[in-house]
């Protein structure tokens, strides 16, 4: 299989692709937005409600590390590239939906948990389930949105995930103080339900797309993606944002809990919703970010991302020592933008690299390298020195578990500098 990579320009050869507009091209993105958010509700809930799950069930940090990091990691990145050669090959609506129902169903199934075993059983099904969402949404948007609108289109989609993660944290906190943690997992599980039926009417029928005959596997179209430079630079950076971002997300409530003895309904719902107001902004501005970068072909595409994430990692690393509430948080502002910020770049740029018809697998990819690594160590190391500084009589241990968020946020921050050169270089 060969294949040569894209240049950044303001439009790919489409071929005969279908392209919506006006209201049908709303409703996509409005769906798709919806079933962005509820992933999101259901992948986040043990964060916030990880305090009742601890107390309930009897388990350490590291065993909530394990549950919010390895656990759902790896099942993650072991169907997210098969689900992501559905998606191009085949109907990317049909993989959504199907995908959106069996996250929903073992979300609702995880509130019937009784220990370790079973709540892992569960989460590993959520992570099965959303192993498929982002590439058959992206897909979806490749297809059906005009690349002058795709970096705002992939913008919108992202930006459900930060309002999903205000909600998951605000009304999940919320849920879980007034009537348990199981039945805030169940209710999140109903709603991702409906939502996804809504989204299969949205979508409409996406036929497969004609391609040339190939017997290459998804194994072999990774391997032919990865080959490229650019293409293996933005991976790297991706790899570095997992580990910034899943720790962050992970104990940040926690953090709150524990430092400034906050209820997990407080803590929910400040970060929350802080978190929706910088996630919405960082989102619509990097959508439109990149879309100019794109028409103008910015030799420095990725600059703007790069800038984001060095002001975020000294900016949490004061966070985490402050005695004040409002200081700890608004200097963790900085970080909830940052992570929204770079999605539109992150994916935009990915499917400029790999081109045509290859937009489910770069987002895969670039999936797996933000969705594993980080998140199967990132908080399960945080947890790790959690205890363990715990254990040596350090007062506030979580936090210097969580140096490990302003550490990956800089790290990431110098690779995208890199990542940006060799873009550059394919002119």
């Amino acid at each position: 299989m060969t294949h040569q990579p894209a240049t950044i320009t303001p439009a790919d050869a489409q071929g005969q692709r279908a392209f919506l507009r006006g209201p049908r091209a709303a409703a996509l993105l409005a769906a798709l937005f919806l079933v962005c958010v509820f992933a999101q509700v259901d992948r986040i809930l043990p964060f916030i409600l990880a305090e009742a799950i601890k107390a309930e069930l009897r388990l350490s940090d590291t065993a909530l590390g394990l549950l919010t990091g390895v656990v759902f990691a790896a099942c993650y990145a072991l169907l997210s590239l098969p689900m992501a050669r559905l998606a191009d090959e085949g109907s990317p609506r049909v993989v959504l939906v199907g995908c959106a129902l069996v996250w929903s169903a073992m979300t609702a199934l995880g509130g019937a948990a009784t220990g370790f075993a079973t709540l892992a059983a569960t989460r590993f099904g959520v992570a099965l389930g959303e192993a498929g969402a982002i590439p058959s949404s992206h897909a979806l948007i490749a297809r059906r949105i005009r690349p002058e609108r795709r970096g705002l289109a992939l913008g919108l989609f992202s930006m459900g995930i930060p309002l999903g993660t205000m909600v998951g944290f605000a009304a999940g906190g919320a849920l879980g103080d007034r009537f348990g943690w199981r039945m805030a997992m169940v209710v999140a599980g109903v709603f991702g339900a409906v939502v996804s039926v809504l989204a299969f009417a949205a979508a409409g029928r996406t036929p497969a797309e004609r391609r040339p005959s190939s017997a290459s596997s998804f194994i072999d179209a990774s391997r032919a993606l990865l080959r490229q430079p650019a293409f293996r630079a933005l991976i790297v950076a991706a790899i570095s944002i997992g580990f910034a971002a899943a720790p962050f997300y992970a104990f940040a409530a926690t953090f709150l809990i524990r430092s400034h003895e906050l209820s997990a309904a407080q803590a929910g719902l400040i970060f929350g919703g802080l978190q929706g107001l910088m996630g919405t902004a960082g989102t619509l501005l990097g959508g439109r970010g990149f879309d100019a970068a794109v028409r103008a072909g910015s030799t420095t595409i990725l600059r703007a991302p790069a800038i984001a994430f060095m002001l975020a990692g000294a900016s949490t690393l004061v966070s985490l020592f402050v005695p004040v509430l409002w200081v700890s948080v608004a200097f963790m502002l900085p970080a909830m933008f940052a992570f929204a910020y770079t999605l539109p770049f992150a994916f935009g740029v990915a499917h400029q690299v790999a081109g045509v018809g290859r937009e489910g697998m770069a987002s895969s990819l670039a999936m797996i390298a933000s969705g594993l690594f980080g998140p199967a160590l990132g908080p399960l190391l945080v947890g790790a020195v959690s205890d363990g500084a715990s254990a040596a009589g350090l007062e506030n241990g979580l936090a210097v578990g969580l140096l490990l968020v302003p550490v990956a946020c800089v790290t990431t921050a110098l690779l995208y500098q890199r990542a940006g050169r060799r873009i550059a270089a394919l002119g």
